[in-house]
């Protein structure tokens, strides 16, 4: 399929997607907003006073339900490359996460608190090279846990974004090492042809 042939079909997709109409009928930025909803549904993430980070915020869904989850009494700062419209409720840092001036800074807006939930819905400029794709997912996979690890409270729950395929069991091999249990969500709301899926781990076996 040529480039331009493939871009109409991939706009077709969107328009015609329910859940991006859900999206901007409630306000929502991204149909992402969803899939963390129904996660919540199912496993109650968000409780008031936590400090939540979300990784690869933009353009904002995570955030937007984190923030009305917290209903103001908790702290929300969320990390992107990408610039981030401001939401009341959240602190946005706009750094590279995989760069260590943008870790420093969000450890600083930390000032050493410990973290209820880390969020990471990132994901990579895709570049059409499977192997080379995948490699990239888990790269910025792992650097989420090893944060997650390092910052979360021993209670505390990590929500991350991988895809299924080469990695993925290594992937899941060392979500068991660090954390108590370990449980995979394929929420609604992802695409019927993506291979993502969440991994949602919680209680550390031992404080970082």
């Amino acid at each position: 399929m040529k480039r331009q042939a493939k871009t109409r079909a991939w706009h077709h997709r969107h328009v015609s997607d329910p859940y991006v109409r859900q999206a901007a009928e409630q306000g929502y930025r991204s149909r992402a907003a969803f899939k963390l909803l129904e996660i919540d549904a199912r496993d109650r993430l968000f409780r008031p006073g936590m400090t939540v980070v979300d990784l690869g915020c933009a353009p904002g869904g995570w955030c937007q339900v984190a923030a009305q989850r917290l209903g103001g009494q908790g702290r929300v700062i969320g990390v992107d490359l990408l610039d981030m419209t401001g939401l009341n409720g959240v602190t946005f840092i706009q750094g590279d996460f995989t760069e260590d001036a943008a870790l420093a800074e969000l450890e600083t807006t930390l000032g050493g608190r410990r973290v209820d939930l880390v969020l990471s819905d990132m994901a990579p400029n895709i570049t059409g090279i499977a192997v080379s794709d995948q490699a990239r997912v888990y790269a910025l996979a792992d650097l989420a846990l090893d944060f997650a690890v390092r910052h979360l409270e021993p209670d505390g729950a990590f929500l991350v974004k991988v895809f299924q395929g080469t990695g993925f069991e290594d992937y899941v091999k060392g979500l068991r090492q660090a954390f108590r249990s370990v449980a995979t969500r394929n929420p609604d709301a992802s695409r019927d042809r993506s291979r993502e899926c969440y991994l949602l781990a919680r209680g550390l076996k031992q404080s970082g």
